[in-house]
């Protein structure tokens, strides 16, 4: 017969097996939610633009959000809407890496002359 010393001790184990195993499947979901942000960050700044600007009389260059070679905070973020105005400003040039204005032209097409795009953004 066991004695209840040894039923407790074998509880005991048992739930410390039970312990480890529950810890070993946070630290999976923990690194599981860190990927998936880590994810939607890249995705988020895919269709996203980044505006680095230039120093002195220096170009400023228009980035997609994405591009490897913006060297500015990746908190900032432009919209299409934001983009088209950079761009149209004096000074400020397309990355010729990223190539960023393939991502500004309209769903279908490049925009019609003088006509509004879907934003309201008429193009000079």
């Amino acid at each position: 017969m066991t004695s209840d010393l040894e039923k407790n001790r074998a509880l005991a184990a048992w739930l410390e097996y039970q312990l480890k195993l529950t810890r070993e499947r946070i630290r999976e979901l923990a690194a599981q939610e860190d990927q998936q942000l880590r994810a939607r960050q890249r995705a988020r700044a895919e269709q996203a633009w980044a505006l680095q600007p230039g120093r002195s009389a220096a170009i400023s260059l228009l980035h997609r959000g994405g591009c490897t070679l913006y060297k500015g905070s990746h908190n900032g973020y432009l919209d299409r809407h934001q983009a088209l105005l950079a761009l149209a400003e004096p000074g400020v040039e397309p990355c010729q890496i990223c190539r960023p204005q393939t991502g500004l032209t309209a769903p279908d097409g490049p925009p019609r002359d003088g006509q509004p795009d879907d934003d309201g953004f008429t193009p000079a």
